[in-house]
């Protein structure tokens, strides 16, 4: 996977941009994010030389059509925390706020953040407030809100330091919508203000990806352990709609489950952390477990790892933590039976998609029941060398993008792993320079340098937006030992190409 940012004169022509590059059928093109000042483009130059990339961009010329988006009127009940505060900020009364706040038109630069989240620009300089000095820890879902010269909905509850003014009274993403979006980059929005006491618009509720009655059932959930997730292979060309890329924190480990039963590579599976589930088997079916965190057991015998076994009827399959990784992937032969929402089957908790598994839950295969089959077991090579697992972890540093450089003051140091999650591998040890840029998307494996200069590494649930430095990029190949690396592990940058 490449990363190339298209910086441009007319950031207002970014969004037509991507649109138009996304349908284009370039093969190989992976996604495209437009942001504040730029587009960002992922893509597999094995299938698309950036060459070929460039010069399409270059090529590109807009219509005038493709410049304007829609004009979106969205109804707005201006009674939020802040609206006092913005009052005095402003000079103004509370009225008067929600007047000037509601007579300009807004134009949609981006979706990031969370899955809908709109950047809107300009709101009125007397009402560009700063961000909060101490963010709220909940934000309400539905609250319009302003930043600087920034207006936002919040489209989920999320965590957020963005001033409050009120609520939209339509919702600005509902995955059970069509479209799911209300709008999308290059859109105008005006808010109409609305008698106070408006009733509250209720939460989005999460879009089950799993079927409540599947077709072949295999496997029946009793305990649902700490934290099960449905994942494929990842929702891709999806970015500009705020949505992450999920898919696994492994995907070498949950390509191998999937082969093991001779499955496609990025059939449905369970990404398990933490504490594994506690399934009981409706059927003789084969399944596959692999990765570092759990050891499987079949009524209370441990299997080996990186293994497919059988299991027959009333066999109850259970997990124990191995001490010597965090995720595992557990496969069904067949795949599981999912939906899908934009093309993926992947969860993703922030925007609503699938749920993490639930008790008395039924778990399918996608095809019928076929003769059991295993291949032998299968070993990654740095799997085979556990005493690995208590060394140094090496990560080779590359450039986040073509045209960047790499941050030399992180090479050779050595930093602890102070937790990790689907979102990002936070760091301990010596500072770098950090600070803020204009917000725009970032690969994942980014080492992100915010003001505090301790790195960040982001991972597949990162948001689509980010507003920090960038200090380059971990090689791909790279990852799966980090996520399946213990906190306190001790991690050190080298530059490619040194082992």
């Amino acid at each position: 996977m490449h990363a190339h940012y298209w910086r441009n004169t007319e950031p207002e022509r970014l969004p037509a941009l991507a649109a138009a590059l996304l349908s284009s059928g370039l093969p190989g093109l992976l996604d495209a994010v437009p942001a504040y000042g730029s587009l960002y483009v992922e893509f597999d130059e094995r299938a698309l030389p950036l060459e070929t990339l460039t010069s399409w961009l270059a090529g590109w010329t807009p219509s005038s059509s493709a410049d304007a988006g829609r004009l979106v009127d969205i109804p707005v009940c201006y009674d939020g925390e802040d609206l006092a505060a913005a009052a005095e900020f402003s000079g103004l009364s509370t009225e008067q706020v929600a007047q000037r706040h509601s007579e300009q038109t807004y134009q949609v630069r981006a979706l990031g953040f969370v899955a809908g989240f709109p950047f809107m620009e300009t709101t009125p300089p007397e009402l560009q407030l700063p961000r909060r000095a101490a963010p709220r820890a909940k934000v309400p879902a539905h609250s319009l809100a302003v930043a600087g010269a920034q207006t936002g909905i919040y489209p989920v509850e999320a965590p957020g330091g963005w001033n409050l003014l009120g609520r939209t009274l339509q919702a600005a993403y509902d995955p059970h919508r069509e479209p799911p979006f209300l709008v999308q980059p290059g859109d105008r929005v005006r808010f109409v203000a609305q008698p106070a006491g408006a009733p509250l618009l209720p939460p989005v509720q999460p879009l089950d990806l799993l079927p409540e009655h599947p077709q072949w059932p295999a496997l029946q959930v009793g305990q649902p352990g700490a934290l099960s997730l449905v994942m494929d292979r990842g929702r891709f060309r999806a970015g500009r709609f705020g949505l992450v890329r999920s898919g696994p924190l492994d995907p070498e480990a949950a390509a191998l489950a999937n082969d093991l039963l001779g499955n496609r590579p990025d059939a449905p599976l369970l990404e398990l952390h933490l504490r594994g589930p506690e399934l009981e088997a409706l059927r003789a079916c084969s399944l596959a477990v692999t990765g570092l965190g759990l050891t499987a057991l079949v009524n209370g015998q441990p299997q080996p790892p990186y293994s497919a076994f059988t299991v027959q009827p009333g066999q109850r399959v259970s997990f124990r933590p191995s001490g010597r990784g965090r995720v595992t992937y557990l496969a069904l032969q067949g795949g599981l039976e999912t939906g899908t929402f934009m093309g993926s089957a992947s969860t993703d908790l922030k925007g609503g998609l699938g749920r993490p598994l639930r008790r008395g839950q039924l778990l399918g295969s996608a095809q019928p029941a076929a003769p059991l089959r295993c291949k032998r077991q299968f070993l990654p090579w740095w799997v085979r060398r556990m005493e690995a697992a208590q060394e140094p972890l090496q990560l080779r540093l590359l450039p986040a993008a073509a045209g960047e450089a790499t941050e030399s003051a992180l090479l050779g140091q050595v930093y602890r792993i102070r937790d990790l999650d689907r979102m990002g591998a936070r760091l301990d040890g010596p500072t770098v320079p950090g600070g803020e840029i204009t917000s725009e998307g970032s690969p994942v494996g980014t080492v992100q340098l915010p003001p505090g200069g301790q790195p960040i590494i982001l991972l597949n649930d990162k948001g689509t937006l980010g507003g920090y430095r960038r200090g380059g990029r971990v090689h791909p190949d790279d990852l799966p030992r980090l996520v399946q690396s213990l906190p306190g592990r001790e991690v050190r940058f080298v530059a490619d190409g040194i082992f």
